[in-house]
């Protein structure tokens, strides 16, 4: 018995009956040989961490753009926080932490620059629409290591696919990640705009703080324990509902008061004028999109699809120069 079936072993003695265990995995779209050591949910975790659009991740927005500070959360300190959460719930209700680690550090892996207004973007600008999850799964399918992806199993994918869907995903562990990607965002924006002097903690609705708590670790602390207490020997996911409901209410204050901010909204209008003016660039000329897109576009991918791929991937710097190479005058010199 090598070491990976020692720890395969190990799930099936200590994991919960409601766990996904890794010898049970659906496998991946390419047969593959098993690794010796890792299970195949480490493998995952494992390739998500070392490909490029997760290093990237350090210079896309999570809220607020180009904060002056040190302080404020990038996607990638999201994408690590709710990994950190979502661990912590799965390890308390026995369920595969390491399942659950390679969903939530991939979760975010094809957002835009410049957080959700460049999605929004490039959802208005593209015919067939944009979503970061769909873009996520396009990136470890396809875009990843020159075109061969990462070859993920079917339980990772799902969980990404699915992290902020209307759809559930189909195992414990992806429900894991979508409940903590909630509680990641909430708390670590409300931390973000009090920082940033948008709001202050009195400013928070006094209801729902009565019930998750008066500071950021008071209601993480409060969501988390709510969850574990709820689901503890369930084959679901859930929330307590007096927690669910304070939470859905701050949520909906956090929309209100920071998300649609007048002070964000500029901001977000700047970002349109970046990513259409990028879009209706490379949409006119297409010989200027890298090697990578170009031979996409040879294969079969169509132009659009080629330029929001070449885009999404930006990081928040990189998109700022492209659009200046590309509008900005330039003085002529002999």
């Amino acid at each position: 018995m090598n070491i990976r079936e020692k720890q395969e072993h190990k799930e099936q003695q200590d994991y919960s009956i409601y766990a996904s265990l890794s010898m049970n995995s659906r496998g991946r779209a390419k047969m593959e040989e098993e690794c010796d050591i890792r299970t195949c949910y480490q493998r995952d975790r494992d390739r998500i961490l070392h490909c490029k659009a997760f290093r990237r991740l350090k210079d896309k927005t999570q809220v607020f753009m180009s904060p002056k500070g040190d302080h404020y959360r990038t996607r990638l300190t999201h994408t690590l926080e709710v990994s950190q959460t979502a661990r912590t719930i799965a390890r308390a209700l026995d369920l595969n932490e390491t399942l659950t680690e390679a969903i939530a550090l991939g979760h975010d892996l094809g957002h835009t620059p410049f957080g959700h207004a460049g999605e929004y973007a490039l959802n208005r600008l593209s015919s067939t629409g944009f979503k970061h999850y769909e873009q996520s799964i396009r990136v470890v399918e396809f875009l990843e290591k020159d075109g061969r992806g990462l070859n993920l199993t079917y339980e990772v994918k799902d969980g990404i696919r699915n992290h902020s869907t209307i759809n559930m995903p189909e195992t414990m562990e992806g429900k894991i990640v979508r409940l903590s990607d909630k509680i990641a965002y909430i708390n670590h924006d409300i931390d973000d705009a009090i920082r940033g002097k948008i709001l202050t903690e009195d400013d928070l609705p006094k209801e729902e703080t009565a019930v998750l708590g008066h500071t950021v670790r008071e209601r993480i602390n409060t969501m988390i324990r709510g969850i574990i207490r709820a689901s503890e020997d369930k084959d679901d996911i859930i929330m307590e509902p007096e927690i669910m409901t304070a939470m859905r209410n701050l949520r909906r204050y956090m929309f209100e008061n920071v998300y649609r901010n007048s002070a964000c909204k500029r901001e977000d209008e700047k970002v349109f004028y970046i990513i259409s003016g990028l879009y209706d660039y490379y949409m006119q000329h297409v010989d200027a999109l890298p090697e990578f897109c170009l031979k996409n576009i040879d294969q079969g991918t169509s132009t659009e699809t080629a330029v929001c791929d070449y885009i999404a991937g930006m990081t928040d710097h990189y998109a700022i120069e492209k659009f200046r190479e590309h509008y900005e005058p330039k003085f002529w010199t002999v």
